[in-house]
């Protein structure tokens, strides 16, 4: 088993920064890639950023490529995403993910998720 737990949201205005953490806990000695969805009120849950183990590989959606950016440090099994240009539209509650497939680009790739942490972004 794997415990997620991110931190860092909040309410901020639309331009402002962000960066979120996770922490993970339990079977850390295992390889696995990690990476962020999230789900804002009345949508389906969606892809944002994937981090291969090494931190070699990193994969976005393309409605936040070039504005977040999501990195690790396997030393304090935490994972980061730095969020630049928030828009309102990024609103949503955002959920760290652990996976041993190596990619965590959808749903049925993730074995473990976090509790979530909401981020708001007022225009």
């Amino acid at each position: 088993q794997v415990q997620l737990v991110e931190s860092g949201g909040g309410l901020v205005q639309a331009g402002d920064s962000l960066t979120l953490s996770c922490a993970a806990s339990g079977r850390t000695h295992v390889t696995y890639a990690m990476g962020w969805f999230r789900q804002a009120p009345g949508k389906e849950r969606e892809f944002v950023a994937h981090i291969s183990w090494g931190g070699s590989s990193t994969y976005y959606a393309d409605s936040v490529k070039g504005r977040f950016t999501i990195s690790r440090d396997n030393a304090k099994n935490t994972v980061y995403l730095q969020m630049n240009s928030l828009k309102p539209e990024d609103t949503a509650v955002y959920y760290c993910v652990a996976g041993y497939a190596g990619i965590v680009t959808t749903p049925q790739l993730v074995d473990y998720w976090g509790q979530g942490t909401q981020v708001i972004v007022s225009s």
